[in-house]
C-alpha cells in the first residue's frame, strides 16, 4: 500500500505544483517571471511536462481512456453526493480547486498502480511487465 501512497503523493505534488489556489504554483510564478527568467521558466515547465507524460502514459496504458472516464465519473458522482448532502459548497472556489487536484491525482495514482493491482489479483503479469 505504501507504493500506491507514494505514487499518489507524487501525482498530487505534480498537479499542485502546476496550479493551486495559492500563489505558490508554477502557473502564477511563470506569469510573473517569464520575461525576466525565461530559461528557468522553460526548464521548470519542461520538467513538469515530463512528469505529466510519465503519469499520463502509464495511466493510459494501464486503465485506458475508458477507465480514466470511469474513475472521473466516480469522483463526479461522489462530489455530487457530497454537494447534495450539504457537506460541500459550490461557493468555495479554493476548496473546489483542491478537490479537483485531489481527484485528478487519484486518477493518475490509480492509473500508475493498476498494473500492480491486476497482477496481484490475477497472478498474471502484463506483457510490459515481463523482463526479457
Amino acid at each position: 500500500m505504501s507504493g500506491f501512497l507514494l505514487r499518489w503523493v507524487f501525482a498530487f505534488i505534480l498537479l499542485a505544483a502546476t496550479y493551486n489556489p495559492t500563489t505558490f504554483n508554477y502557473v502564477t510564478w511563470a506569469q510573473g517571471a517569464f520575461a525576466d527568467q525565461m530559461p528557468l521558466t522553460l526548464l521548470l515547465g519542461l520538467i513538469l511536462v515530463i512528469g505529466y507524460i510519465i503519469y499520463l502514459r502509464a495511466t493510459l496504458r494501464s486503465i485506458g481512456p475508458f477507465g480514466m472516464i470511469l474513475i472521473v465519473a466516480l469522483f463526479g458522482a461522489l462530489t455530487w453526493f457530497l454537494l447534495d448532502q450539504g457537506w460541500l459548497s459550490p461557493d468555495n472556489a479554493d476548496m473546489n480547486i483542491w478537490l479537483g487536484i485531489l481527484a485528478a491525482s487519484l486518477v493518475l495514482g490509480i492509473g500508475l498502480n493498476w498494473s500492480r493491482v491486476r497482477r496481484r489479483i490475477s497472478g498474471q503479469a502484463d506483457v510490459d511487465d515481463v523482463d526479457a
